[in-house]
């Protein structure tokens, strides 16, 4: 028997393990219910009682030393599982694909770099909105069909106004909160998402977003509107481009105007772009009602203000020759990979 216990701790002993499998081969060989060393303790119940003091410390050795090893060989085996897990940081990187950003983000940031340049500052509100910020503090007559649920998304409907709670319409109301919270010169851009309850089509979408403007002081004319958004034009569509504000009526400016622009894609020549009439139409602008002023706590008879407002789908679908809204929203990476490096 003693020589049995010696074969097995220098087979033991010798045994190399590399992986997991080696490591599990030897627990099944050496230390499970069936292993070798289980079966000498068996055989270790039929030796004579003279010879179990020697044996006995032969075989508790044996197990201690081959548990020993087999810790040793599980420690090496996690050891080189951790090495195989780190990365190599030398090895030469695939091809890969260049992301893109999406076509709204560039707009959004061409816009925003357009009129920072200009001294305007970046500043944003809550999508969802109370109908004071959304309606009232901007003119809106309380009978205005855009206060109904053809156009708006209620959240809550309260039994006032004023308690109404709803998905914002304009980033208009991001305007009233400024001008309650700031003292003019005020001169700003808010940029965001905005909702309206319309069918979906290929040109609509009943969320969108849209690039609002403000400049209130002291003697801020219509001039000052137009300039604005003549250097805005240029900078977004090509040094050549013109504009063209047709009269209009908005409740929180007056006067108001629509602001087209010279069709780009066939210089005024007309196409279908332009519906061959030369000029596209970006968005609405005018002077801000001395009304909104008196309601954000800015005394009318003291500073005056412009504000515009255009669609950032509408620009980018000029922009870039897209003739379906959804588009943007679809995720639809075929039509997304085309702005890569854009």
């Amino acid at each position: 028997m003693l020589d049995s216990i010696k074969q097995v701790l220098e087979d033991a002993k010798n045994r190399q393990v590399e992986n997991s499998k080696d490591l599990e081969d030897f627990r099944l060989k050496f230390l499970s219910k069936k292993g070798v060393i289980n079966e000498l303790f068996e055989d270790f119940k039929k030796v004579s009682r003279e010879q179990k003091r020697e044996f006995g410390q032969e075989l508790n050795n044996l197990k201690g030393v081959v548990e020993a090893r087999f810790k040793e060989l599980q420690d090496n085996v996690s050891e080189v599982r951790t090495e195989d897990a780190v990365p190599d940081l030398f090895l030469p990187t695939g091809s890969g694909t260049l992301g893109a950003l999406h076509p709204l983000s560039l707009v959004k940031r061409r816009i925003t770099e357009i009129f920072e340049r200009m001294g305007f500052s970046s500043e944003d509100g809550p999508e969802i909105e109370t109908d004071r910020y959304n309606f009232t503090a901007l003119n809106f007559p309380e009978n205005h069909p855009a206060r109904e649920m053809q156009d708006t998304f209620f959240v809550s409907k309260g039994e006032e106004q004023s308690q109404d709670v709803l998905l914002r319409t304009h980033t208009s109301n991001v305007q009233v909160r400024l001008m309650e919270n700031s003292k003019p010169p005020i001169r700003s851009i808010m940029i965001g998402r905005v909702y309206r309850n319309e069918a979906i089509s290929a040109r609509a979408h009943c969320q969108f977003h849209q690039a609002e403007g403000l400049y209130v002081d002291k003697n801020v004319s219509f001039r000052d509107l137009k300039d604005t958004l003549l250097h805005f034009a240029k900078e977004m569509f090509g040094k050549d481009t013109k504009i063209r504000l047709r009269p209009s009526y908005f409740p929180f400016t007056e006067p108001s105007a629509e602001i087209d622009i010279s069709c780009f894609i066939c210089n005024g020549d007309g196409c279908n772009i332009c519906k061959k009439t030369g000029w596209v139409e970006i968005g609405g602008s005018g002077m801000v009602d001395p009304n909104v002023l008196e309601s954000a706590g800015i005394d009318p008879e003291e500073y005056t203000g412009l504000a515009f407002g255009m669609g950032i789908e509408r620009i980018a679908m000029l922009k870039y020759d897209i003739n379906d809204i959804r588009l943007f929203f679809d995720n639809d990476v075929r039509f997304l990979n085309q702005f890569t490096g854009a």
